[in-house]
């Protein structure tokens, strides 16, 4: 009998036991922790977006002055400003001298997008310049007409000749074609062409000497246009000398062929 209850108080405690260790192993599945909640993924860094500013120092100019523009701008990587200017720094000052008046527009580019701002110079004409007085002048004197003679004097100049010569020397066409000028502005005058001859020599050499001189400065003068009808020649050879000295300087002035007006 004892035996019988020995075995029955056995059999519940491992009845017992068994049932502990389930209700154990129950409990300790069921308190297992929740997975941990999926981590949020960060937010993209945001990018700020380019800012310009422009100004100009004098918006208004006289064409040929210049002005400055000056660029200031943030977040950017370039700036351009139209027109014609092209990229210009992030901050600064341009200079500028416009022909006629404009608006520049300054565009400011960098990863957060574009930007732009404008300023406009209005170009001038330049004032037109005073006028100036105009000074009346008294009228100048038209100079009284030269006499006659005083004409013939300036133009009918002697014509010097070398020793034994009755060649126009070069220095002396001048005078020849002066002469010649005079005569066609004054056709009613004839003239006499006297030649003349220094002292060296005989009498009948000179006057033959004098006379080819004459006629050399009249043919010259025929060649220049003058009618021969005009032109007389006489020969004088050592007669009438203007100078008795024995010097080469006085012979020279005697060695000629002077014009005397025809009355």
């Amino acid at each position: 009998m004892s035996h019988a209850r020995s075995s029955k108080h056995k059999a519940l405690i491992f009845l017992l036991l068994t049932l502990g260790s389930f209700s154990c192993k129950h409990k300790a599945a069921a308190a297992a922790p929740a997975a941990p909640p999926p981590v949020a993924a960060a937010a993209a860094p945001s990018v700020a977006s380019p800012t310009v500013t422009l100004r100009i120092d004098r918006p208004a100019i006289t064409r040929g002055q210049s002005a400055t523009l000056t660029i200031t701008s943030q977040n950017a990587t370039s700036v351009t400003i139209d027109p014609a200017l092209g990229t210009v720094p992030l901050n600064g000052d341009r200079q500028i001298t416009p022909a006629s008046s404009v608006t520049y527009v300054a565009t400011a580019r960098g990863p957060g997008g574009t930007a732009n701002d404008s300023v406009r110079v209005t170009v001038n004409d330049p004032p037109a310049p005073a006028a100036t007085p105009i000074r009346a002048t008294a009228p100048t004197a038209t100079p009284a007409p030269l006499a006659l003679d005083e004409q013939i004097r300036r133009s009918m100049q002697t014509i010097l000749f070398d020793y034994d010569k009755a060649d126009i020397r070069a220095d002396q066409t001048t005078r020849v074609q002066a002469a010649a000028a005079f005569l066609k502005q004054n056709p009613s005058l004839r003239f006499t062409i006297e030649g003349h001859c220094d002292d060296r020599g005989s009498e009948e050499y000179n006057l033959a000497l004098g006379d080819r001189r004459a006629n050399a400065v009249k043919q010259y003068l025929v060649g220049q246009g003058i009618a021969e009808s005009r032109l007389a020649t006489v020969s004088y050879g050592e007669e009438r000398s203007v100078c008795h000295d024995q010097t080469e300087d006085c012979y020279q002035r005697n060695r000629r062929a002077a014009f005397a007006k025809v009355p």
